[in-house]
C-alpha cells in the first residue's frame, strides 16, 4: 500500500447515520438506504465519504457509528434523518483501495500501521473513505475503489 500526503479542503456534506457493527452491514446500509436516498435527491454524482466514528477495538459493535456522506452545495437543506456537517480539511495520509467489502477492514488495519511507521501522527479529525465521482461497485465481482484518508499532523 502506497501512502501520499495531501491537503484536502473542508467538505460540506449531507450525512446519514448508521449505528451497528462495521463490516458487511455497512454495504447493506449503503445499498438499501444511502444510495436510494442519493438517487431520490439527485445527488448521485458528487464525491461521497464513509466516516467511521468509532474504533471497533474499543467500542461494542452495536454502538459503532458510521456516517455515509455526500458533498452538497450551500443551498442544500437537509431534513431528518439526514444532517449537514462539514468534514474538516487539512493534511491527510491517503492510500488507494480496490477490493471487496470483506477486504476493507484489513486495508484499514494496514493503513493504521503504515501511518505511524512513516513517522506521521494522527490527530483528532475523523478518518474516512473518499469515493470520487464515478466510483461504483461492480455488480458482478463486488469490487469497488476508494481512498482511505487518515488525518495527520
Amino acid at each position: 500500500m502506497q501512502i501520499q500526503i495531501i491537503d484536502l479542503p473542508p467538505a460540506r456534506v449531507a450525512s446519514l447515520r448508521y449505528t451497528g457493527p462495521y463490516g458487511p452491514a455497512l454495504g447493506n446500509f449503503w445499498r438499501d438506504h444511502f444510495l436510494p436516498w442519493l438517487q431520490a435527491n439527485q445527488l448521485d454524482g458528487p464525491t461521497c465519504y464513509g466516516v467511521g466514528l468509532d474504533d471497533p477495538g474499543n467500542t461494542a459493535p452495536q454502538q459503532c457509528r458510521y456516517d455515509a456522506c455526500v458533498e452538497v452545495p450551500d443551498t442544500f437543506v437537509a431534513s431528518a434523518p439526514v444532517s449537514v456537517i462539514t468534514l474538516p480539511g487539512g493534511r491527510y495520509a491517503v492510500a488507494r483501495f480496490q477490493g471487496q467489502a470483506s477486504d476493507i477492514g484489513a486495508a484499514w488495519m494496514e493503513m493504521c500501521t503504515l501511518v505511524p511507521a512513516q513517522g506521521l501522527q494522527n490527530d483528532a479529525r475523523p478518518c474516512f473513505e473518499r469515493y470520487l465521482p464515478g466510483a461504483r461497485t461492480d455488480p458482478v465481482s463486488g469490487l469497488f475503489s476508494c481512498e482511505l484518508c487518515v488525518a495527520v499532523r
